[in-house]
């Protein structure tokens, strides 16, 4: 029977996915010492199991490392394999060097991930000049779509809706929606002035008539793009938007913003913990973790 060791953060999603793969829950302490180190502690029956750790990646500096000690542990007590269920995928969008001297993170991440676990399961990973996640990660590395998920809610939710993107970074995600709702799109263009500050083209008036507007994002992490969209349709005088986010991270007051912004209704994946989490993943991260499960071993790392 397999084993799944779960981050504090991600207990609820983890224990649907548990059920649903047949795994046992086992124990994961993190405590920290005064100093700020962190002390792992896993559960020791697992000697000859398979090992999933369920860890999404917001906030990764602070969980990295010990995510890294809770592999090295549970291989040390005799894991036959250990995988990572990271909903959230960090350092994916610094994929090139922008700027003289930066790191591209994204290869360093995955090659830092790759070190310590045997596969991985992500969802919907925020990639632009990474064509697949097999181009930084050496490990079996499966992408979850969310769309689905989100057009499945979206035609249960909202009447006669219209799906807006607020920039092009989300014209994938959107047309995705689109396609599995049956339902229009539009994309809006984002000019970004700062981290902080965004412009974003006006949406077509006459395509909205008659429409809820939906906007549909990846990752909502400032909220200033978002925010900007919701002046925008505001302005308009349509129905109040819902907002549809795939990674809630929601940074600072980014969660505030878009409600003073004048959104109907936020709703989010449960791919982090949040507030606003109202469509569940477990059932296409079960399905891509029980394929990983029934791989050999010698199908996963050299």
């Amino acid at each position: 029977m397999p084993v799944l060791l779960s981050f504090p953060d991600d207990r609820l999603l983890a224990a649907s996915v548990a059920d649903r793969i047949g795994a046992r829950v086992g124990r994961l302490e993190w405590r920290h010492f005064p100093d700020g180190e962190s002390l792992i502690a896993v559960d020791e029956g697992i000697s000859g199991a398979d090992v999933v750790l369920f860890a999404s990646l917001n906030d990764p500096d602070r969980k990295a490392l010990p995510l890294r000690f809770a592999a090295r542990a549970a291989r040390e007590l005799g894991a036959r394999r250990v995988g990572l269920v990271a909903p959230y995928l960090a350092y994916m969008r610094q994929d090139t060097r922008f700027h003289p001297g930066e790191a591209v993170s994204a290869n360093a991440f995955a090659q830092f991930l790759d070190e310590g676990v045997d596969w991985l399961v992500t969802v919907d990973p925020h990639l632009h000049r990474i064509a697949a996640l097999g181009n930084v990660f050496r490990i079996p590395a499966t992408a979850v779509a969310a769309a689905p998920k989100l057009a499945d809610w979206i035609r249960r939710e909202v009447a006669k809706p219209i799906l807006i993107g607020p920039d092009s970074e989300s014209a994938q995600w959107v047309a995705d929606v689109a396609h599995h709702a049956h339902i229009p799109y539009e994309v809006l263009h984002k000019t970004r002035r700062g981290d902080r500050e965004v412009e974003v083209s006006l949406p077509d008036i006459e395509r909205l008539r008659g429409y809820t507007p939906v906007l549909v994002d990846d990752i909502a992490s400032s909220g200033r793009t978002l925010v900007a969209a919701l002046g925008h349709l505001g302005r308009l005088r349509l129905p109040p938007a819902v907002c549809v986010v795939i990674h809630p991270i929601f940074a600072g007051d980014a969660w505030e913003c878009l409600q003073r912004a004048g959104a109907g209704r936020i709703v989010s994946t449960d791919s982090i913990a949040h507030p606003s989490n109202t469509i569940t993943l477990a059932e296409p991260i079960a399905t891509a973790v029980a394929v990983h499960l029934a791989e050999r071993p010698s199908e996963l790392r050299p």
